[in-house]
């Protein structure tokens, strides 16, 4: 797979992923370690529609959401698409399985609005780790709450309605709600589209 995008730079950019670090591992960033962390990351541009990630291509990328919206899915024998994460901005994207592992991907991600993010390699990210403390304490957070959030979808979808993975989704990522259309809300929910707008009308209704 070939990317197409647009490069671009400005100190700007990185403000957010700066923030991001400082807000997650606690510690404030030197400038020292601020410039370390702008040369391993690259900020590019992705058209609405374009790919991240193509299923069956290694994830050589993680990306940290600037601006825009992007998905991740599969899609299966029948051609059915199953999302299964949706990214904002300070969100991080990519198949973090096929990124680690340096396996093919199952997975595809693209961009639902025009995004720009920052990329960052594998090295570049195991460099940044042993160099910055900030680092490896932003990631150490980071899996703590992957964690506990898969495990709370995994309970939703086994022991939760429809009705009530949409209102915990609606509670607690209202923003997915506005940014992604229904068939991708619904994909995500694991219902469909015909579904999710009977229990949207519904709660409209009340």
């Amino acid at each position: 797979m070939t990317f197409i995008f647009f490069s671009f730079t400005s100190d700007i950019m990185y403000e957010p992923l700066k923030k991001y670090i400082e807000d997650y591992s606690g510690e404030a960033i030197s400038e020292e370690e601020y410039e370390m962390i702008k040369s391993a990351f690259t900020p590019k541009k992705f058209r609405k529609k374009q790919y991240l990630l193509q299923a069956g291509d290694v994830s050589r990328y993680m990306a940290f959401i600037i601006k825009g919206a992007v998905r991740q899915y599969s899609v299966d024998d029948k051609g059915v698409e199953h999302v299964i994460y949706f990214g904002l901005e300070n969100w991080w994207a990519g198949d973090r399985e096929s990124f680690t592992m340096l396996t093919p991907s199952r997975y595809n991600i693209d961009a639902v609005e025009d995004t720009e993010v920052l990329l960052t390699t594998y090295d570049h990210l195991d460099q940044l780790k042993n160099s910055i403390p900030a680092i490896g304490k932003m990631f150490t957070t980071m899996d703590q709450r992957s964690y506990i959030a898969t495990q709370k979808r995994i309970h939703a979808s086994i022991s939760l309605t429809a009705e009530e993975r949409y209102q915990e989704l609606s509670k607690n990522y209202p923003a997915l709600l506005q940014r992604f259309p229904q068939n991708m809300i619904a994909s995500y929910l694991g219902i469909s589209a015909e579904t999710l707008s009977r229990i949207r009308k519904k709660a409209l209704s009340k």
